[in-house]
């Protein structure tokens, strides 16, 4: 993990409120990303870390908080990291070497979660112990990753006479991955839990299945994974998921499993073709309207609401994903029904030539499966598609607000305000500026549009979400822009998103890093100083360094700039000021 060091941080209060203790202006070198809350160092100064240094818990033992400190403290006494820019500080001579850091908990019986409890105290004091303390295990992970973020040099070295009030805007600060359209293993998807938690984000939402492969065995329904997935050694066991749910705790890191249906489920056709529509046909007919066709890419089918099939398989794989996995949200989809996919099926167009609409379809599906999910004591997460899609949705009526979670994904800010002015909770991964796929093309091959003589190829370069989402377009994306008090009340966060139709292990980690670690800030402690001005400015310099430790710690992230930017604080930003 890496040490952040802040430029021009005496105090930062950000967003709720403050903690209010006496303050001088320092200027100094120190960097924490995500930018803590609060963040006193009135006379900046280090001390060395001692060579017997440990972190204690006097009397308290959690597995997963046990599991934390063991990390920590070896990333602490074996990382070293040397600082880019060298921090300006007083160098305490005369100041006895930090010995330990004293860790304590009120309540270590809290779950991990949504809304669970993350705030923390650190303070460490030029003479005697460090103290953190925080209300749960969990907050005791990010204040440990803070600490860890203070310690640099070899021999190691310790910023001290500071105070850390710390606690996030948002509960919900995720990475969406999508293991469908191309596989990663258990270790990637381990290594990107553990990038997630040291930027301080909680959530590992995995998109697990898609019409292009099943890769989760499901003890009830192995055909699924036998037949659906890429091959046997593409596929996800109960062993895999425990293993990648366990680590999830440990790091503080929630993993919320997604089931798309009833569209997105081509890959199920290879176990049981009689329960999906247009399954395996040719994604747009040569010569057809593109609303006549059958996916919006390749890789056809949808389940078939009116087949009881249908629900005998579904809710088999619904129950064994709730054993699977102990978080309390899932997601079971329910974006991008295509009307051309379900018109393609003989008893659908019977249906439809009754009198009946898709969009009754859709409705009867609903009340086949959220109920189910409900009894389960799990709330519901679907894509906004499901109440507000042009052609294909459910009155507001059939999925009651307590129980359901829409995640937006279209038409940024307008799409949000509807769905929290509807009464719902809102998880928000708006494509234009959360998408991490976005810019890199289209997939599709044989495409006309590339044939281009005059600028090269069509002004998005193929991909339907082009440009590419840059990490300021990230960081400067207010989730909760345009909404009352009440309304914003109900954004529980947000998620950056990697689909992988042009994405697999050797692209993973640069896809995702360090653009996350840009929305991991926004979401904790905001994206404005203690001004209100946005601090993109500031903040390129602190993400430059983050970069660089995070590759320390083995993750691959792309650079933001050229070295020389960030030897040259400020040498590298417009005349431009925040606004």
């Amino acid at each position: 993990m890496l040490l952040p060091f802040f430029n021009s941080i005496l105090i930062v209060s950000t967003g709720l409120a403050a903690l209010s203790f006496p303050i001088s202006t320092v200027e100094s070198t120190i960097q924490v990303w995500p930018k803590p809350r609060t963040f006193s160092w009135p006379q900046p100064q280090a001390t060395l870390l001692s060579p017997t240094f440990t972190i204690s818990t006097p009397n308290q033992i959690h597995i997963h908080l046990s599991s934390a400190i063991k990390r920590y403290l070896n990333l602490i006494q074996t990382e070293h990291h040397i600082p880019l820019v060298p921090p300006t500080l007083n160098f305490a001579t005369t100041t006895p070497p930090l010995q330990t850091l004293m860790v304590s908990v009120s309540d270590l019986t809290a779950p991990l979660h949504h809304n669970v409890n993350e705030s923390y105290t650190l303070t460490i004091p030029t003479w005697g112990p460090a103290n953190l303390t925080a209300e749960t295990v969990w907050g005791a992970m990010r204040g440990l990753e803070t600490f860890s973020q203070l310690v640099w040099g070899d021999p190691l070295r310790v910023a001290v006479g500071l105070y850390i009030w710390d606690a996030p805007l948002f509960a919900h600060r995720g990475v969406l991955l999508d293991t469908s359209r191309n596989y990663y293993p258990v270790e990637d998807i381990l290594r990107t839990i553990g990038a997630i938690s040291v930027n301080k984000m909680n959530v590992f939402h995995w998109h697990i299945t898609d019409s292009h492969s099943f890769p989760l065995l499901v003890p009830s329904e192995p055909d699924l994974a036998a037949k659906g997935s890429y091959g046997p050694d593409m596929l996800y066991t109960p062993y895999d998921v425990n293993r990648i749910v366990q680590f999830g705790l440990e790091h503080g890191v929630r993993v919320v499993p997604e089931i798309d249906t009833p569209a997105h489920t081509g890959s199920w056709a290879e176990a049981y073709p009689d329960i999906i529509t247009c399954a395996n046909m040719f994604w747009w007919p040569a010569g057809s309207k593109w609303e006549d066709r059958l996916a919006s890419e390749p890789g056809t089918g949808q389940l078939n609401p009116l087949n009881p099939k249908t629900y005998q398989v579904l809710k088999r794989v619904i129950n064994d994903v709730a054993t699977l996995f102990p978080e309390p949200f899932y997601h079971a989809g329910a974006d991008e029904i295509i009307p051309g996919c379900w018109k393609a099926d003989p008893a659908i167009q019977s249906f439809l030539s009754s009198g009946g609409t898709l969009s009754q379809l859709l409705e009867i599906f609903v009340n086949s499966t959220f109920p189910y999910i409900v009894s389960l004591n799990r709330t519901v997460v679907y894509w906004e598609d499901v109440i507000l899609d042009a052609n294909i949705k459910v009155p507001t009526t059939a999925l009651p607000p307590e129980h359901t979670i829409l995640q937006t994904w279209n038409n940024g800010h307008n799409n949000t305000k509807k769905i929290v002015s509807s009464g719902y909770r809102a998880i928000v991964s708006s494509a234009d500026f959360y998408y991490l796929d976005c810019g890199h093309g289209g997939f599709v091959g044989n495409d006309s549009q590339y044939d281009d003589q005059t600028s090269g190829s069509s002004g998005n370069g193929g991909s339907w979400c082009a440009p590419f989402k840059t990490w300021q377009t990230i960081y400067d994306y207010d989730i909760t822009y345009g909404l009352s008090k009440e309304e914003a009340n109900l954004v529980l966060g947000g998620e950056v998103a990697l689909w992988s139709e042009q994405a697999d292990p050797a692209v993973l980690d640069a896809r995702i890093w360090p653009r996350a670690s840009a929305m991991a800030e926004t979401l904790w402690s905001g994206n404005r100083d203690e001004t209100g001005k946005k601090r993109y400015a500031e903040a390129t310099d602190r993400l430059n360094e983050w970069r660089y430790r995070m590759v320390r710690r083995g993750i691959g992230a792309e650079p933001i700039q050229p070295l020389w930017c960030i030897r040259n604080p400020g040498m590298c930003n417009t005349v431009q000021s925040a606004a």
